[in-house]
């Protein structure tokens, strides 16, 4: 018993600090004056009024949702033939290709934005926003690469072995067996890669610069003329907005799995 009230302990002690910068942020966000005071002192949701009624701050708000939908979408679209080839074809050289679409995400996102730069300055795009979907798009496809990958493993072959002896071809099994039992598995790989795109920084300044104001880039070109309650407003939304995005997955999706929590049974 006293074991246990010490885990539990140990553990709403870990929450509470990992808790604790969010919450400061969070009472900044509606802090009535404009500065940076914890406690805050009145309350006011003006802040994140701001985000959509000033103009800046909307357009910086619609350039992110874009990059991050169109990027995510991208990502998913790349992933999708590559792990349904790994699952089709079993090559030991397929790995070479399954390492590549890892590797953009397991380097330092310094070492990779400063990659995409020289690529686009090299070709002379730098500063046009589609090289901005290009690179995150490829940044990210990781996330959809895992899930899905996830996906085709989940898959009995016997159903595509069926479908293939009542003479449906590739494109058929694809399109009536394979799509409809990975479509979880797609739209949570666009998912992660959406909400990770919306608040990457590094990847779109280098790759763009100012020519295209994300909300990140928005935050930190407004620190150049002092701090405003706005910038935590905009922290909490994005947080927000990953919390939605994540409890969507949690309640209509089998989180745990596509995470990669397989159980005993699966294995």
């Amino acid at each position: 018993m006293t074991a246990s009230w010490l885990r539990r302990g140990y553990m709403a002690l870990i929450a509470l600090f990992l808790a604790a910068p969010l919450a400061v942020v969070a009472g900044v966000s509606v802090n009535e004056k404009r500065t940076l005071l914890f406690p805050p002192e009145g309350f006011s949701l003006a802040w994140y009024a701001d985000i959509f009624v000033e103009p800046e701050w909307r357009s910086a708000l619609l350039a992110s949702l874009g990059l991050a939908a169109l990027s995510a979408a991208l990502a998913v679209l790349i992933a999708l033939p590559l792990s349904w080839f790994f699952w089709r074809r079993v090559a030991p050289w397929a790995r070479i290709f399954q390492f590549l679409g890892v590797a953009p995400f397991m380097l330092p996102p310094v070492i990779t934005a400063l990659g995409f730069l020289s690529f686009w300055a090299t070709g002379g795009f730098y500063g046009a926003p589609w090289t901005a979907v290009i690179s995150h798009a490829i940044f990210f496809v990781t996330l959809p690469l895992v899930t899905l990958s996830l996906g085709f493993a989940s898959i009995d072959r016997s159903l595509v072995e069926a479908a293939a002896t009542m003479g449906a071809d590739d494109r058929r099994v694809f399109r009536t067996v394979v799509v409809p039992l990975i479509t979880p598995y797609m739209i949570s790989g666009f998912a992660f890669a959406f909400v990770l795109s919306l608040n990457e920084y590094i990847v779109a300044y280098m790759t763009v610069g100012f020519t295209m104001e994300t909300l990140p880039i928005k935050i930190f070109n407004a620190l150049r003329y002092g701090y405003t309650p706005t910038m935590a407003s905009v922290s909490i939304f994005f947080v927000a907005i990953a919390a939605l995005v994540v409890g969507l997955i949690a309640r209509y999706g089998d989180l745990p799995r596509l995470l990669g929590a397989w159980t005993g049974e699966e294995r």
